[in-house]
């Protein structure tokens, strides 16, 4: 494995003509304007890439375990539990810990504070994978096809630069010997082995060395929130050695057993209801009621607690345990401040394996928002969000990643203050929950007043627009609890549709809005999702927003006003400061499936299932109905990648041309200035500042017809308005430093100011 870190080379136009193209709109070569290259961008004979220290999870002389049934799956046989400490996370974190200890190169880079745009730098646009979804050639495993020169030649046309693969290690649980599926897309790690599933440790590293050559970057996903009920967790309930210190779980007493309910027959565990959970926090086991129950679901969680049947222990003696999931049931959340620190100690240890062992360049880090649970001092519910312990351990991770060269993104979605908070010391960057909902909401009503509050309110808390990853769909739903709104500032009051309201008011007027416009019968294919949000894809809100009711009934010019719309979508993304990250849903057009194909997955209450239809990027298996996985093949509007580069009006030739605007002007790594009044509803302004100190404007129409309309900003100055795509001259900015500006339904438009 080269140990080269994916991303040492500062990017260079591929040709002489693409050189030629890096200029401004009056033709000056950028070279001649733009800062000089920083000392850490250099590079010299005597200065090489950033070297990492290199550690495996592999110990000598330690391999598949040759135990196997007929042998007791029970804590009193030894075999059983030496067998399920080689199969554990803990084990395998001690080994890559002590490789590294005394190694001169882990003091090599600066890692203390968190630094966004040289992540930003590092990483601009990103394809967001879902290894369940990807359909690929007949023998073509996942991990092969993203490392595929093919895919990236094909990403390098279209203006992307780094892969985020999804949860690709094995996941879900174990019963005894057995492995049990994953219940949560492979959201429940159980090993820090790649889910052969999705292909091998090798094909991992084929694929960050395949990136390094097209100056591309692949990002990993560490969750440092749970597990999966693998071998740590089970080695937990046995009480062996340091693992019950992973987890928040309580040994209750057999004299206190009466407070537990009955765990039925066949299953592991038993979630407590709010009775049991008052009855075991009153007695003083557990710290009771947390601010919020996600994934709520009467009869299946009432709480965020669960209880183990009678165990034997490896000593033989009967326990019961209760423990803590923030998430679903087979998700016990882990500890951060055990004495043992043996929850921290496993993280740390599945971060650097997939730096340093695997070889990616970033992490996305999971449910790092509920690392701190604390004991109210009165009779509300258990401090759990937003505690000082999770930006303590949030810091501890990124300073870990910062110091052997790479970053990391968080995906929370608590309050911005806590995303303020967490980034000051912690992740380099975070997922954008602060203007997903706002801006498909602003979609849905042709109306940006929430989303300019929105921004406003972002900037007002002091959150950076380049420190966020801004996206398209992912795999979870549409996302619109509004928790910034409706929790921490739940009294606070904001005026919106000409009338004041509470933070809680309004954050349900937009749900129930959102609700209203998107699902029922004006999109009938749209799900609500429990109480997070709604379950679609990127095409299909577009589709409710124009009042189209049966996806069968989408033709070729239906497909066309779907395709300019989620071109704005993406204008809105990829045209202000920060990552612009887009799915293979989006890239290909996908709908939702049709409910009865994931009829048992979405039994539960998960409807986040039907967005989750499998895709084929390359066109490479275009008579397979179902992923490797098995996941139903989506109905594609756009078709495969190579057939729209062919079509220079196709979604993806027509982004790429979004992209190249963005990449030449430096847009990803401006700074927002401001988000002015606008004299239409529909428009929306952003203002930012370049690098290179010009002012950039970035108008867009989220209405369905045209508008012409005024720009005005204190922020722009004097002088002359080019549009950045056709280098051509809108207007002249007045004394009152505005200008006016012809955009197209759901049009936009990407323009620099000079004197």
């Amino acid at each position: 494995m080269s140990t080269k870190h994916p991303k040492t080379e500062p990017k260079q136009p591929a040709t002489a003509a693409e050189a030629h193209d890096e200029t401004t709109p009056e033709g000056i070569p950028l070279e001649d304007i733009l800062p000089e290259t920083s000392f850490e961008q250099q590079r010299f004979a005597a200065r090489p890439a950033i070297v990492r220290p290199r550690a495996t999870r592999h110990r000598q002389g330690r391999g598949a375990s040759p135990l196997t049934p007929p042998f007791e799956a029970d804590g009193r046989n030894k075999a059983y539990v030496e067998w399920l400490e080689s199969q554990s996370m803990l084990s395998d974190a001690t080994t890559v810990a002590r490789q590294l200890a005394g190694n001169h190169q882990m003091w090599a880079n600066p890692f203390a504070a968190p630094d966004p745009r040289a992540a930003v730098s590092t990483a601009s646009v990103w394809f967001t994978a879902y290894p369940l979804s990807m359909i690929t050639e007949e023998g073509q495993s996942f991990l092969g096809a993203l490392g595929s020169e093919e895919l990236w030649e094909t990403f390098e046309q279209i203006g992307i630069d780094a892969i985020h693969t999804g949860p690709v290690k094995l996941a879900g649980g174990l019963t005894g010997w057995k492995p049990t599926p994953s219940i949560d897309g492979h959201f429940d790690r159980i090993s820090m082995a790649i889910d052969p599933v999705f292909g091998t440790e090798a094909e991992f590293r084929t694929m960050c060395e395949n990136a390094a050559r097209h100056r591309g970057t692949i990002i990993d996903d560490i969750i440092p929130g749970h597990t999966g009920k693998g071998a740590d967790f089970r080695l937990a309930e046995l009480n062996y050695r340091d693992y019950p210190g992973i987890y928040h779980m309580i040994d209750i007493p057999e004299d206190a057993w009466h407070l537990l309910p009955e765990v039925p027959k066949g299953q592991d565990a038993a979630n407590l209801d709010a009775a049991s959970e008052r009855a075991l926090a009153e007695a003083g086991y557990i710290i009771g009621e947390l601010q919020r129950v996600i994934f709520y679901e009467p009869g299946v969680k009432e709480t965020n607690w669960s209880v183990t049947p009678e165990i034997h222990d490896c000593e033989g003696v009967k326990r019961r345990w209760v423990y803590l999931h923030y998430f679903k049931e087979g998700q016990p959340s882990i500890n951060w401040l055990d004495a043992t620190f043996a929850g921290m100690r496993l993280v740390m240890g599945d971060a650097l394996h997939s730096l340093l062992d695997l070889g990616s360049g970033g992490l996305r880090l999971d449910a790092n928002g509920f690392l701190g649970v604390e004991k109210s001092v009165d009779a509300t519910p258990a401090w759990s969000e937003g505690h000082p312990l999770s930006q303590a351990a949030n810091q501890l991770i990124g300073s870990m990643v910062r110091k052997v060269g790479s970053f990391t993104f968080q995906e929370l979605n608590l309050g911005m203050d806590d995303i303020r908070n967490t980034s000051a010391v912690g992740p380099d960057l975070s997922y954008d929950f602060v203007t997903r909902p706002a801006y498909q909401y602003a979609m849905a009503t042709a109306d940006t007043e929430f989303l300019r509050l929105t921004l406003r309110e972002a900037a007002g808390i002091g959150i950076d627009q380049a420190s966020l990853v801004h996206a398209l769909q992912n795999h979870d739903e549409l996302t619109y609890e509004l928790v910034h709104f409706a929790n921490n500032h739940k009294d606070d009051v904001y005026h919106l549709d000409g009338r004041d309201w509470t933070g809680a008011e309004m954050s349900e007027h937009i749900r129930q809005t959102m609700r209203d416009r998107l699902t029922g019968e004006a999109g009938p294919y749209n799900f609500v999702f429990t109480q997070n949000g709604i379950a679609c894809t990127t095409a299909s809100i577009v589709a409710a927003t124009l009042g189209i009711t049966d996806l069968d009934e989408i033709g070729e010019a239906e497909t066309r006003r779907i395709t300019q719309a989620h071109l704005l979508l993406s204008m809105y993304n990829a045209w202000q400061p920060g990552v612009f990250a887009l799915s293979g849903w989006d890239l290909v057009g996908a709908l939702p499936v049709d409910r009865g194909t994931v009829s048992k997955l979405i039994e539960s209450g998960d409807t986040r299932w039907i967005e989750r239809g499998a895709y084929d990027l390359l066109g490479a298996n275009p008579e397979a109905t179902t992923s490797d996985s098995g996941m139903p093949r989506a109905r594609a509007l756009y078709g495969s990648l190579p057939e729209q580069l062919e079509n220079p009006n196709s979604f993806v030739s027509r982004l790429a041309q979004v992209l190249k605007v963005r990449k030449r002007n430096g847009i990803a790594s401006a700074e927002l200035v401001d988000t002015p009044d606008v004299a239409h509803p529909a428009l929306l302004v952003l203002v930012n500042r370049l690098e290179i100190g010009a002012i950039q404007v970035t108008a867009l129409n989220f209405g369905a017809e045209k508008l012409t309309a005024r720009v005005q900003s204190d922020h722009i100055p004097q002088g002359r308005v080019f549009d950045l795509t056709t280098r051509r001259k809108v207007d002249n900015v007045d004394a009152l430093g505005g200008f006016t500006v012809s955009l197209p339904p759901f049009g936009g438009m990407a323009m620099i100011v000079r004197d």
